[in-house]
């Protein structure tokens, strides 16, 4: 007869018996972050309004029309303090439930993420509008926080394909910047902004090569020629702009736009229609990297074989595969990838090159890569994430929010630490990520 299995709890006299098995250490983090934001909202949120004049009397308007729609969705209004209260409530309850089941060993289900998240959302922005004469821009909000996010979507899979192959890509900053710099300059000179967007990827793949070749061939320390690179690449476009562009602006530096293309039907749905289908190509190619992506990486031979050399190089080269010549052909890739949301800085968004125009955006990608746990669709949501909370500090500027214009810069920041705190919490990296690999 079998010894039977004892479940028991770890530190308890039981983890003595023969055939006990010890479960984990229960983590509260969950919950906790359910809890926090439930916090910030009662005394936040609500506390604040208390005090207030009139406070049972204000109201929020909301706006959802954006363009030419076959339908649309009036503006709304909602009593403030009624509203932040009982979504407040609902905070709440999702911090006890979420206690609920991480008690019972139960993790918490995607749509209660949603819940807890669309609850602060809305709790918040109706705060910051209580009583305001300007409305809240619903659609406005998420068109621009989309855009804010192209860049960083892009840059992000760049991270994923380089780092599941074993490359760490510091470089996805100067990746950006060269590809926003090809698309401006090649689109001014034939005045073709199609033929910038094809430059782009070629010019973020060349520093992804360069890349390549240093820690592939001479072992270079990956994380220190990335740096090289990033800096490599800002002098070089801030000394043709400042020797070449600046003084040629209508040949070397001319704005040239996308055109927008709209999806018929779809695009003229309420809020999500102009959103997501009143778009440039670029952003159509960004729908369609991340879904191939996510299919290729864990859905072929491809993504296998690419996840076996990031994960252990040496049995990959025992079944036969080239180890350093994929990193080298994925690192390129991966370029490409980041020099093609470099061009939405330029042709993208109509704006001719400026000097150090990426901002910090390849970095921000990076941590978007991070947080998404090396998955497209984790560094999907991650950079949508920030590029929401960028532009929602963006719009309560604008309509005159009583938050201080210090904290709302702080924003994006804030949140994306909140989040990757209390909800993702340690994660690992690819185990050969930056180590060469020697046959």
């Amino acid at each position: 007869m079998s010894t039977p299995v004892i479940p028991v709890t770890a530190g308890t006299p039981g983890d003595e018996l023969p055939g006990a098995a010890v479960l984990g250490k229960i983590s509260y983090r969950i919950p906790i972050t359910y809890a926090v934001l439930a916090l910030a909202a009662l005394l936040g949120l609500v506390g604040t309004m208390i005090g207030r004049e009139g406070v049972w009397s204000q109201e929020t308007e909301f706006q959802s029309r954006y363009g030419d729609q076959w339908f649309t969705i009036p503006n709304f209004s909602v009593p403030s303090m009624l509203t932040v209260i009982v979504l407040t409530v609902v905070l709440i309850a999702a911090a006890v439930y979420g206690y609920l089941l991480t008690r019972d060993r139960r993790t918490a289900p995607l749509w209660l993420h949603i819940v807890v998240g669309l609850a602060f959302v809305l709790a918040f922005l109706t705060w910051a509008g209580a009583g305001k004469t300007s409305v809240i821009p619903v659609t406005s909000l998420l068109a621009g926080a989309l855009a804010l996010s192209v860049p960083l979507i892009f840059g992000a899979m760049s991270g994923v394909i380089c780092e599941r192959s074993g490359i760490i890509n510091i470089a996805i900053e100067g990746q950006l910047l060269f590809g926003a710099f090809a698309a401006a300059v090649v689109a001014s000179l034939l005045t073709a902004p199609y033929l910038g967007l094809i430059a782009a990827p070629i010019a973020g793949g060349l520093v992804g090569a360069l890349l390549a070749w240093f820690a592939v061939s001479y072992q270079v320390n990956q994380i220190i020629i990335g740096v090289v690179l990033n800096t490599l690449v800002l002098g070089l476009t801030s000394f043709f702009f400042s020797t070449l562009l600046a003084d040629n602006a209508s040949t070397w530096n001319a704005r040239q736009p996308l055109g927008v293309i709209e999806i018929p039907l779809l695009s003229q749905i309420p809020i999500l229609g102009p959103v997501l289908f009143r778009q440039t190509i670029l952003v159509y190619l960004m729908y369609v990297t991340v879904i191939v992506l996510q299919i290729m990486l864990f859905r072929s031979r491809w993504g296998l074989r690419t996840r076996a050399v990031g994960e252990h190089p040496k049995a990959a080269d025992t079944v036969g595969i080239h180890v350093n010549k994929r990193r080298v052909w994925n690192t390129i890739l991966g370029g490409a990838v980041a020099g093609l949301g470099g061009a939405f800085f330029t042709v993208g968004s109509g704006l001719a090159f400026g000097r150090e125009m990426s901002a910090g955006n390849g970095f921000i990608a990076l941590a978007a890569m991070i947080l998404g746990k090396w998955n497209p669709t984790g560094a999907l949501v991650a950079a949508l994430l920030f590029g929401f909370s960028k532009n929602l500090g963006n719009v309560l500027g604008t309509i005159g929010s009583p938050m201080p214009s210090q904290l709302l810069a702080m924003l994006p920041y804030v949140i994306t630490i909140f989040a990757v705190a209390g909800l993702v919490g340690r994660v690992r990296a690819p185990a050969a990520e930056g180590i060469p690999y020697t046959k």
